[in-house]
C-alpha cells in the first residue's frame, strides 16, 4: 500500500471548530475522508448526534477508528470502511470533513461536485485549489504529539455547489 498522507491526528479543538463551521447536526451525514482514529465522527455522532461513515485505506488506522467508535458506544451511528477515497461516491453526504494535502483536494473536485445543494465541506489546514472557500477561521491549539505547543490551525469552509475559479487565497 503506498501512502498519499500521513496520519496526523486533528486537535480536538479544530475538530470541534470544523463541526460548528459546517453547522453539524442530527439530520447530517458526515463522510470523514481519510478518518484516521476516526475522531472526528465519534465527535459528530457524541455532540451532534449526526451519522458518519469514515474512509480510511489503511488497516492499522481502520482498526483505530473501529475501536473508537465501540469505545464511544456510537456504533449504531458511525461506520468505518476500508476504502480507497477516490472511489467513494459523495452524493449521499451532507457533510464531508477532511485533513489531506492539497494535491489530492484538487483530485477530489470532480467528486465534490456531484455534492448536492447545500452540502458542506470543510478541511482541516488545506484550501482547495481554485475553488473560492466561504469561510476561514484561525483556531490555536496544541495536538495529540505537544499538547501544550500551542499552533495555529485553519479551518476552511465550502457549500455545495461549489464553483472552479477565484482567489483561494485566505
Amino acid at each position: 500500500m503506498t501512502r498519499d498522507v500521513i496520519y496526523l491526528p486533528t486537535p480536538q479543538k479544530v475538530v470541534d471548530k470544523m463541526l460548528e463551521v459546517a453547522a453539524v447536526g442530527s439530520n447530517d451525514l458526515v463522510y470523514d475522508l481519510g478518518c484516521g482514529d476516526g475522531r472526528i465522527l465519534v465527535t459528530a455522532a457524541t455532540r451532534c448526534g449526526a451519522r458518519g461513515v469514515g474512509f480510511e485505506m489503511d488497516p492499522l488506522l481502520v482498526g483505530m477508528a473501529r475501536d473508537n467508535v465501540s469505545r464511544n458506544n456510537v456504533g449504531h451511528l458511525v461506520t468505518i470502511e476500508q476504502r480507497d477515497l477516490f472511489e467513494v461516491d459523495l452524493s449521499d453526504a451532507s457533510v464531508v470533513t477532511l485533513f489531506l494535502f492539497p494535491a489530492l483536494h484538487v483530485r477530489l473536485v470532480p467528486q465534490f461536485m456531484k455534492l448536492r445543494p447545500g452540502a458542506r465541506i470543510v478541511s482541516h489546514n488545506f484550501e482547495i485549489e481554485g475553488v473560492p472557500h466561504d469561510g476561514a477561521w484561525l483556531v490555536a491549539s496544541g495536538d495529540d504529539i505537544a499538547p501544550d505547543e500551542v499552533r495555529e490551525h485553519e479551518v476552511y469552509l465550502w457549500r455545495a455547489p461549489i464553483k472552479r475559479g477565484g482567489s483561494t487565497v485566505a
